[in-house]
């Protein structure tokens, strides 16, 4: 078991509603009164546009590869679907591909949604404990077996199917679409993905949306005329102001000598192969 040597999203911040993101920052998911997501809402259009940024599949595993790296010091993601730990954070259980959190919502979002497609599936009976836990690093209602299910739920294409639905809903897409929105290509849509995974998207001064926020105070985003390498520069450095507010997110080697080194090189369609470090671990995508 790989131990994950970040922390996961702002307590509370919960899911993104990706579908209202357009021109405008991601919009904040409330965690009071929370509509859980249902099936209709799984699939993009089969009509969706071709895929022309990081959404292009071969992209999208470099990305899931890369955010492994620093989510659990390995690059093979598809073997975290089981991966559950508290890495003390305060933010309860961290757990799958992504590092859904007990305490921040998006777990409880994750075995809603996995419930309904799957009902009386072996995660279903610790919805009542996780509604009660969310927004605490509360065990209450979920240990002793919590871990084990979780692990034994992960066996099923279903649950994998689940963890992948919601990572794309409330991260991946969301970060995709904004990235499209300010103009900037592949590169940058990793760098806003994995701004989104670590920090989620609610309405503190650490979020994705206060952190892009940030960065419009001191440049504009190639869509509105801006360079954009310039403007990822000042996302970055807005992004390591965020992570430096919490003792938790000081290391910031995620950034400095990983996506830095991307954009130093003028990599901004991220094509490999792709050599970086996180956390003093060196990593290489051929």
């Amino acid at each position: 078991m790989f131990t994950p040597r970040r922390p996961s999203k702002t307590v509370a911040a919960g899911a993104i509603l990706g579908a209202a993101l357009l021109a405008v920052p991601v919009a904040a998911h409330a965690t009071a009164g929370r509509a859980p997501a249902t099936p209709a809402a799984v699939a993009l259009p089969a009509a969706a546009t071709k895929a022309t940024g990081l959404d292009d599949p071969a992209k999208k595993d470099v990305a899931m590869q890369i955010v492994s790296s620093a989510e659990n010091s390995s690059l093979d993601w598809k073997a975290q679907y089981k991966y559950i730990e508290d890495i003390d954070d305060g933010r309860g259980y961290t757990a799958g591909i992504i590092g859904f959190c007990s305490g921040t919502g998006d777990m409880l979002d994750l075995v809603e949604y996995y419930t309904q497609v799957k009902p009386g599936n072996v995660l279903a009976k610790y919805l009542p404990a996780l509604r009660k836990v969310d927004g605490t690093d509360s065990h209450k209602g979920l240990d002793p077996n919590f871990t084990k299910d979780w692990a034994k739920a992960a066996q099923d294409t279903e649950s994998k199917k689940a963890q992948d639905h919601e990572r794309d809903r409330v991260y991946f897409d969301p970060a995709v679409k904004q990235g499209k929105s300010d103009g900037v290509g592949t590169l940058g849509q990793f760098i806003y993905y994995d701004a989104i995974v670590m920090h989620g998207d609610g309405s503190d001064s650490t979020s994705f949306r206060n952190i892009r926020k940030r960065a419009l105070t001191k440049v504009k985003p190639p869509a509105q005329g801006g360079n954009e390498t310039t403007w990822l520069n000042a996302f970055l450095d807005a992004r390591v102001w965020a992570m430096k507010q919490e003792e938790a997110h000081s290391d910031t080697s995620r950034v400095d000598t990983a996506q830095r080194v991307f954009l130093k090189k003028g990599n901004l369609n991220l094509d490999t192969p792709l050599d970086w470090k996180v956390y003093g671990d060196s990593f290489h995508i051929g």
